[in-house]
């Protein structure tokens, strides 16, 4: 769908937004046909796994070697970007707050997986699985850290590859270029349609294991799963960083935006908030985000 949404765009000449609208009504309408209107349940519990939970996860001892090893690419980059800053003749920042940066990074990783590891599987499931395979139940019940669930490694995975592909690549610059302004990435030597097809064809892997996500995670599918979450998206790459003018914006940025709007409807929640109250508060939120990205460009022009 991806492919054939930026071939519309890129070769045709219709603009995005129509093509992707169009999409959106066209695509929830042939889904309903195919399914009747009836939910889709019983999945393979292979599948499920990918959905995260108590068994969808790497366990405690495979999450502790993650964020041991995680240290090593952190202090590698530090030391890299030194060495490049120094090389190319820029300045570099002082040995103790590398030391501090390298510091607090390796902190932050162990620290996340004490906190995945924090997390035990239910008593009763526990003691299902030591029944299953012949393990003696210790008299405060039998403790299994469920470490990084499934779809955690998924984003950390989408998001390191996805920077890589931004930073290190070749595609990513031209990405960034054509955002910044078409017309100059196009006559200055991009093949612009053809970006544009990679990059819709891109964002339709991404979009269907996110639909492959939230399928095990709910161990099915009904018609209004994901309906919305278009708005949600948007204000979540706003909030990241990204601008609308093009150009700016970055991948762990979206990340973070994306956190930001799920903690604020889990805050809301908590507090009561209905969810008409909670579309009011992200909405305004994401007012404020493009109000700042407006006054930041109108600054530095």
């Amino acid at each position: 769908m991806g492919a054939l949404q930026g071939f519309i765009i890129a070769y045709i000449g219709v603009p995005s937004f129509i093509v992707t609208l169009g999409g959106l009504l066209s695509i929830r309408g042939v889904v309903w046909y195919l399914s009747s209107g009836a939910a889709v349940s019983g999945l393979d519990p292979n599948f499920q796994l990918i959905g995260g939970g108590a068994q969808g996860s790497l366990g405690g001892t495979l999450t502790w070697i993650i964020g041991i090893v995680a240290c090593v690419p952190i202090i590698a980059l530090l030391i890299q970007g030194r060495r490049r800053r120094r090389r190319y003749g820029f300045p570099v920042r002082p040995v103790w707050a590398e030391a501090v940066l390298g510091v607090i990074g390796c902190a932050a990783a162990i620290g996340l997986a004490a906190f995945a590891n924090a997390n035990l599987w239910p008593r009763g499931l526990a003691a299902r699985y030591a029944a299953e395979n012949g393990i003696t139940v210790p008299a405060g019940g039998l403790k299994i850290a469920t470490g990084f669930p499934y779809p955690i490694m998924a984003l950390i995975a989408v998001t390191l590859v996805m920077t890589w592909m931004a930073t290190r690549r070749r595609f990513g610059r031209y990405v960034y270029a054509y955002g910044g302004n078409p017309d100059a990435a196009e006559l200055g030597g991009i093949n612009t349609r053809w970006t544009i097809l990679k990059t819709y064809v891109l964002m339709g892997v991404l979009c269907a294991l996110a639909a492959a996500i939230a399928a095990a995670r709910l161990n099915g599918a009904t018609l209004d799963v994901g309906q919305g979450y278009e708005l949600y998206v948007i204000a979540a790459a706003v909030v990241g960083g990204t601008s609308f003018a093009g150009g700016i914006g970055t991948i762990p940025g979206a990340v973070l935006g994306a956190f930001v709007m799920q903690s604020l409807a889990y805050g809301l929640s908590f507090m009561g908030v209905n969810s008409p109250g909670q579309n009011v508060v992200a909405g305004i939120v994401l007012i404020f985000a493009v109000g700042l990205d407006t006054l930041n460009r109108r600054r530095g022009s």
